[in-house]
């Protein structure tokens, strides 16, 4: 049974019952507590209100009785809305900001509690939080990063080697199946790849810069011109993409060799961590974030892709393919590819890379946007480094 959308729904207070304030407000006040009405705050229909009709949240105020006095109280929501808000992480991270950011502001209105609302519709404070963390589960395993460090040192492929490359593009083949209607998300996404910190202007942003006089790059060939290009080239793919919810799967957002566990028991047998950025995105987010990985690191030692990893590069996408039935993924995943060249080129992710496969990469990430299909059986035209 899948788990429903996370993201699907919205934060109504509207939904609230009216015994659950009462309850939650009784705990909070310390108080005998009666709820006199709960009524939207500004919900006439004329005026000012009227004239902003897209709103990030209706604030519902309480009015009660605590011992016998009269209080009024406001509850605030974040309703869900394609201006960054389409996550429910996006709704959370706001309220947290405007709890611990509204008080330090003269003569702002107080926030007075930060409210979880548990599964059982219960309201819990969550006041007292300064951090969160995660607790997860141990997993055993070594890390899929090492087999490809091993072929790159002794450029030969064991069985095993195939038999988890094609593993993991059957894996990602079902889990892509699972398809999501949501333009909300998709489009979304599609921002995220390029204008988010973690995306393609946050890596450009990443590159040191030429500084006077000479203006000369601290890396080969990562000028401000060549960076801007990827940047522009990419954001002309999200307009072409915009029509594409249809391709909205479910991801795991960061499927890169240091996040797959092999276990020893067998080549089939793996775990998975730090799923990223959303359970919803782009199959090539995924295909693109582990093939690159077989071309970077058989750059590492022919300089291009070469046996052993054009084997395993081409069992991945012959697998992927024929369990996928996607044909339309070469016409779309340009822009992802980009973005993952310009993080493995990266000298804050990869300081001591060689200066050769910086360039060649570099290069990648620029070519690979001007096709309108990727040629994945002639990818070594990409790394064009005379541009």
């Amino acid at each position: 049974m899948m788990i429903p959308p996370l993201d699907a729904g919205r934060a109504d207070v509207e939904q609230l019952e009216h015994a659950q304030v009462e309850a939650y407000l009784a705990r909070f006040l310390g108080c005998e507590l009666t709820v006199e009405s709960i009524a939207e705050l500004g919900g006439e229909s004329s005026g000012a209100v009227a004239l902003k009709a897209l709103g990030y949240g209706r604030p519902l105020m309480v009015t009660y009785r605590c011992n016998g006095e009269e209080g009024r109280l406001v509850l605030r929501a974040v309703r869900r809305n394609g201006c960054g808000r389409e996550r429910t992480s996006d709704r959370v991270a706001e309220m947290w900001r405007d709890f611990h950011t509204f008080n330090r502001l003269p003569r702002h209105v107080e926030a007075r509690d930060l409210i979880g609302v548990r599964d059982d519709g219960e309201l819990e404070s969550l006041a007292h939080l300064r951090e969160l963390l995660l607790l997860t589960d141990y997993a055993p395993g070594t890390p899929y990063a090492g087999d490809l460090l091993r072929l790159r040192d002794e450029g030969t492929v064991a069985p095993g080697d195939v038999v988890r490359t094609r593993t993991l593009a059957r894996y990602l083949a079902k889990i892509h199946s699972l398809k999501h209607s949501d333009p909300l998300l998709w489009r979304r996404r599609l921002r995220d790849l390029i204008g988010h910190g973690e995306g393609i202007m946050g890596l450009a942003d990443s590159y040191p810069q030429p500084h006077p006089p000479n203006n000369r790059p601290a890396i080969p060939m990562a000028t401000v011109e060549s960076l801007q290009a990827v940047e522009v080239a990419a954001n002309r793919w999200r307009w072409w993409l915009k029509p594409y919810v249809h391709r909205l799967s479910q991801v795991h957002g960061d499927f890169h060799p240091f996040n797959i566990l092999f276990t020893e028991e067998a080549d089939s047998d793996f775990h998975l961590l730090d799923r990223s950025r959303g359970e919803w995105g782009e199959p090539a987010d995924d295909v693109s974030c582990l093939t690159i990985n077989y071309l970077f690191f058989s750059m590492q030692r022919h300089g291009r892709l070469a046996p052993p990893f054009a084997e395993l590069y081409a069992t991945f996408w012959e697998t992927y393919l024929a369990e996928s039935g996607d044909e339309e993924l070469v016409h779309v995943i340009a822009p992802w590819y980009a973005w993952r060249a310009l993080v493995l080129a990266s000298p804050q992710w990869y300081p001591t890379l060689d200066d050769g496969v910086r360039r060649g990469l570099l290069s990648f990430a620029r070519t690979v946007l001007e096709d309108s299909h990727f040629d994945w059986q002639n990818v070594n035209d990409y790394l064009r480094v005379g541009l």
